[in-house]
Formats: structure tokens, sequence, C-alpha cells
């Protein structure tokens, strides 16, 4: 298996360079020369462990790893940083089931693939024998930086940078990443929003002067956000796993298709179940739920994606982008034309929106169904599954819930539905109370006990150890000074 760029400029490209360097040098994103089949049935995979599982899916895509190394980056991951031994599991409340990706250290899905991509990482640059110190530069909405952060603590010959949009994240989010520790980590906050820091960051990618100056001081830039192929490949894994869980537990008869409804700003998180759907899971309609930066809704009923509007902050932060850098991931999945996706981007970065081709669109229309939901919507779907099933929603999750009633009510109930569950209620423990008409203390710390009292349940450990923490970090810039940021953290 080989890696190429969407816009064409890199080919032949190996699994651990690619890793390495996250985004090529036309600015593209890798993909696999190939979406490869699951090498067993589901029946057969269904009965592997979480760690065993994760082995068979991603061999086929990093093969310049041995079966040691491989196996080394997996058990490192997903061990008992987890809070429950299924790494991932599936319930049922209501008429939906809901895959929890929240049991990681940070309490977002974002632990799934964070929690391996620093060992994929170390090996890759072992293998490459590259000798500079990594520096992971990445972006955040809300979950993404402090899993990174969490990931890279401390990690050998590593820096990791995480820019946030400031007054863009929850509180509780952002005082996670601002008591982060470890020597090798750093944090600043921008003003501006999240796409702000994302095509600062992905212009810093861009710069070879600047890069250049970097490695002349030995440091090497890569990135740890979902542009970084050993982000996506981990998140497929999961989906296998929960369709595995529920055809082990007869919920799902083989080869019985299941709707997955996924709460999406990036695109990362749907096309990782889009590319185990291509890989032979019995997979239904992706159900793309947006909140009400809804760029993604109207690109599927237009076939025209245009950024320029206006950005509305929600009370689903990690969702509030404009810009979905994986979807070029996609276009050229089901495309296949660097130069028709280079010239979309293009017209992307000039313009601010594209329109793809009436066969593109096509493709799409038989693949996903896309709808939104506003903030009073998600309110009243959180209050709604609390009073029917007893079951707590985080503001991501109720979007996809929203949507996926939607499309049920639409199509009628045909067939079951995964709702995947990206966050823990407690990250935005405020909104919840909001949602279920209990006071709202104003200490984000008093509504988490709150939460915790209406659920039943325990407050997890990670919320805790952020509750009791120092602030390590304070700083705010422009997000026309984040170089000099950089340079700041790494060379002063």
């Amino acid at each position: 298996m080989n890696y190429q760029s969407t816009r064409g400029g890199e080919r032949g490209v190996s699994p651990s360079l690619a890793i390495v360097k996250g985004l090529a040098k036309d600015g593209g994103l890798f993909v696999p020369s190939e979406i490869p089949s699951l090498p067993l049935s589901v029946r057969e995979l269904s009965e592997l462990s979480y760690q065993d599982l994760a082995y068979e899916i991603m061999k086929l895509y990093f093969t310049d790893f041995t079966e040691e190394e491989l196996r080394y980056c997996i058990s490192s991951a997903y061990d008992t940083k987890f809070d429950t031994e299924e790494i991932a599991p599936v319930v049922k409340k209501g008429e939906y089931y809901y895959l929890e990706l929240f049991h990681g250290r940070t309490l977002a899905f974002k632990d799934m693939a964070l929690s391996i991509l620093p060992y994929l990482l170390k090996v890759s640059t072992q293998k490459n024998d590259i000798r500079e110190k990594i520096v992971i530069l990445t972006a955040t909405s809300g979950d993404t930086g402090k899993a990174a952060l969490e990931g890279f603590s401390d990690v050998e010959n590593t820096e990791i940078i995480v820019f946030y949009p400031k007054d863009g994240v929850s509180s509780f989010q952002e005082q996670q990443m601002k008591v982060q520790r470890g020597k090798n980590t750093h944090v600043a906050a921008i003003l501006g929003n999240f796409d702000d820091a994302q095509s600062g960051v992905k212009q810093i990618f861009a710069d070879e002067e600047y890069k250049a100056e970097l490695l002349k001081q030995g440091y090497r830039l890569s990135s740890a956000n979902s542009i970084n192929i050993g982000r996506l490949v981990p998140q497929i894994v999961y989906y296998v796993y929960a369709y595995g869980q529920l055809l082990k537990r007869g919920e799902l008869s083989s080869g019985e298709e299941l709707a997955i409804s996924v709460p999406t700003g990036n695109f990362g998180n749907i096309l990782a179940a889009y590319f185990a759907k291509k890989m032979g899971l019995p997979l239904g309609t992706l159900i793309c739920a947006s909140n009400e930066n809804r760029v993604l809704t109207d690109f599927f009923h237009t076939g025209v994606y245009d950024k320029n509007r206006p950005f509305h902050v929600t009370s689903s932060p990690s969702m509030d982008i404009l810009i979905s850098s994986n979807l070029e991931r996609l276009l050229y999945t089901v495309h296949a034309d660097e130069k028709d996706v280079a010239s979309y981007m293009e017209d992307l970065r000039e313009r601010g929106r594209y329109q793809v081709s009436e066969n593109i669109e096509q493709k799409l229309d038989g693949e996903f169904y896309s709808g939104s939901a506003r903030d009073g919507e998600a309110s009243v779907t959180i209050f709604q599954c609390f009073k029917d099933c007893a079951y707590i929603l985080d503001p991501h999750t109720a979007v996809a819930k929203f949507v996926a009633d939607n499309y049920s009510y639409k199509r009628g109930k045909q067939g079951k539905t995964l709702i995947v569950s990206t966050a823990s209620p407690y990250k935005f423990a405020q909104t919840v109370l909001k949602a279920l008409k209990e006071p709202v203390p104003e200490d984000v710390f008093s509504a988490i006990r709150a939460v915790s009292e209406l659920s039943g349940e325990k407050i997890p450990d990670a919320v805790l150890e952020v509750m009791e923490g120092e602030v390590r970090h304070n700083t705010v810039c422009m997000v026309k000074d984040m170089k000099l940021t950089i340079s700041h953290f790494l060379l002063s």
C-alpha cells in the first residue's frame, strides 16, 4: 500500500512517510492507492478484542510496519487509559444504538485516534531515519487539542503546539488544555475562529522557507489534525468493532445494513465510516449531521461547497467549522481525478466556494443523507432523550440524534441506526443542565457535579484531574502572529 496526494503532486509515498509528512507538498491530503477489503468475515472479526481487530484493519493500510511494530503501537494506545475494557462500547437506548467514543483520557472521540498517533509517528520517524525533533502542529475546535496534548505529552523527541479559538471552545475544553502537563506541550489561544486557526496551520505547512528555517534549528513539522492519515485509519476500526458487537449480541443478522449518524465538522469521522463501508462492512446510509454551520448539509443538497456565510458559535463547538478538510479525501475517492480536486480546492482558496460535477453528486447521493440542527433543536433532543431513556447526551451527539430522527421520519422507520456519541456530557455540563431545565451554576465544575447527580454516575477520573489541575498555559496571539508564537515556543 502506497499513498498519494489528492491533488496529484506526490505519489508512491510509503505509509510511514505519509504519517510523518502529515500534508503533501502540494497542499493535498494523502489517500491510500486503494481501499482494501476486510481481511476476514464480519462474523470472524466480531470475535476479536478491540486490540486484535485494530491490528487486522491497520495492517492493511500501514504495510511497511512489521507485526511487532504495529502491535506495539496498538497495545500502547488501547490500554488502561480507557475506562472500559471494551474501549468503544455500544449501548441501546430507546430505538437507537449509541457508539460511545468518550471513554478515553479526554472524554471525546479524538482519543480513539490520538492515543495511537504518537506511537505510529515514533515508529515512522525511526523507519525513515529522521533525526530532527518532530513538532506536532495542530489547530483545534475543542477536542483534538487536548487529545493531542495528552497523547504526545513527554513523548521522546517531540514537541506539540496547539492553537485554539479564544472564546470558541467550551469552558471545560479550554481548562483541559490550559492545565495540560508535559515539558514538550505548548498551547496558544488565537483571536479568531477555528477556520482561522486551521487555515493558519495549513499556511505554515505550505511555507517552505519557514519550514527550512526550522529544519536548520533541528525541528521538523508534522500534524495531529485529521489531515494526517495516521488519524483517519484508526477511526475505521471502531465502526467495524461496533457492527461486530451488535452482530455478536444478536442485534444484527449477518449482512444486515446499519445506518450511521455522525455529528461532523471536519468530515474525518464520517469519512472513516465511508472507508469501512467500502471495505465491505454492511453499512447503510451515512447520515452527516451538522449544527447551524451547515456548510456540509448545503453541499450534499446542492453540490456547491460555499464557506462564504456567517460563522455561528454554537453549543456544539467541535462542529463550528466552515472548511471541512477531509471532504477533499471523499471527492478524490469517489472521483479519482486529482486535477479536478486541485481545481476545486483552488476555487475554495480564491473564491471561497466550488461546485462539483453532476457525476460526483450522483455518486454521493446514494451514500449520504445530510441534515442540521439548531442549538434549540439539540437542546430539546437532550431533554427528550433523558426523559424517555434516562440517558444524557452531549450537544454534539444530540445533533446526530436530531438529524437521525428526521431521516427516520422522512424515509420511514427502515432498519437500525447507530448514533456516534462523540463526547461525554461532562464536557458540556452547563449546556446539558440548561437543556434539562435544571439550575445552571456559573462555575463549570459545580455544573459537572450536578450532571453527575442527575446521571447517578461518578465523575470520571479524567474530569477530576482537570478540576484539580494547575493552569500552565496562558498564551494568546493574533492569527498573523502564529509563526512568531511557534518560534517563541521552540527557540526561546
